[in-house]
């Protein structure tokens, strides 16, 4: 098994925006193994592709601090999500969406859907107004708080 350049880095943004703290992958010789703890001590003795994967990291944190990847940040309320698990803005596979830009939207209406542990919890607007931005993809995993809509309040 061998990564490029571009799939380990990917593998690091994926890192950076997930809740997992650690990323281990070991095929024969090649191992990789990725940390968002601050004090790392080698498991094992670290085989030639390890080295290249950790200045990219160190790199990318370094990038995060000094440059903020996230767009500025939106006028208007945000519906986040209550719990962690996967956000679905459809009701159904092959039903439109919940809501789309534009859409007007009233308190208590259904908004998403997060599966957790195989449970459906329905999503439900606390304000009104116009939907100005949705801020995740259909069959996503999110995390506590994460934002899911913006709301242009009316």
């Amino acid at each position: 098994m061998s990564l490029t350049i571009e799939e380990i880095r990917s593998l690091i943004a994926d890192l950076e925006n997930s809740s997992l703290r650690e990323f281990q992958v070991s095929d024969g010789d090649f191992n990789l193994h990725l940390s968002k703890n601050e004090n790392v001590a080698p498991v094992s003795p670290v085989a030639a592709p390890a080295p290249v994967a950790a200045p990219p990291v160190a790199a990318v944190a370094e990038q995060a601090a000094t440059q903020p990847v996230a767009a500025p940040e939106q006028a208007g309320t945000k519906i986040v999500a209550p719990m962690v698990g996967t956000v679905y803005l459809q009701p159904k596979p092959d039903a439109p969406m919940f809501k789309k830009v534009g859409d007007k939207v009233a308190v208590g209406e259904t908004v998403a859907i997060i599966e957790a542990m195989k449970l459906m919890t329905e999503i439900h607007s606390e304000v009104s107004g116009t939907i100005s931005d949705i801020l995740v993809e259909n069959e996503e995993v999110v995390d506590y708080n994460k934002p899911l809509y913006v709301v242009t309040e009316d």
